[in-house]
């Protein structure tokens, strides 16, 4: 089960339809925020089921998910849904408010804005993972983008003069 109707909620149940035989799409509204390409592709997909109007009150199972308890926003009505896995993409926010007083420009929702080699609008000031604006969240990305960070901070830390390239 997926929960959320943005691009990552669609994005996401659109990948695991690669792997799993049946996918629940499960949003608390009667229509999707994602982008319209996006809907179509999901909305095309045998293997993707959509359950509207419904939040999930509680993730259940032993040692593993094995359910879901699930309730309509229409009518009230309580149900139970079997899964094995469940993926919550409902408006995750970046763990950047420190940073809200700070020079370091970021964007609308709170993400930090980096050019393609991480670095912010403050020289010698990179950013990577998750709370960089317009990055994949994901775990090896973040790893990755870890990686080459930290080779760029270390051209500028031995003086190597920074040009900025292609996408800032």
């Amino acid at each position: 089960a997926v929960i959320g109707g943005g691009d990552a909620a669609i994005e996401e149940a659109l990948y695991l339809t690669k792997l799993v035989k049946k996918v629940y799409i499960i949003h608390r509204r009667d229509k999707l925020r994602a982008t319209p390409i996006l809907q179509k592709n999901a909305f095309d997909n045998p293997k993707i089921e959509f359950i509207w109007n419904t939040t999930v009150e509680s993730i259940n199972g032993e040692k593993k998910v094995e359910n879901l308890t699930l309730k309509n926003k229409i009518n009230d009505k309580i149900s139970e849904l079997n899964v094995s896995a469940i993926f919550i993409y409902v408006g995750t926010k970046p763990n950047t408010i420190f940073l809200k007083d700070t020079s370091l420009e970021l964007d609308d929702i709170g993400y930090i804005i980096t050019d393609n080699h991480f670095l912010t609008n403050i020289k010698g000031v990179y950013a990577i993972g998750d709370v960089r604006s317009g990055a994949v969240k994901q775990i090896v990305v973040a790893a990755g983008e870890g990686a080459s960070a930290a080779i760029e901070a270390m051209k500028y830390l031995e003086g190597s003069e920074y040009v900025p390239r292609i996408g800032y």
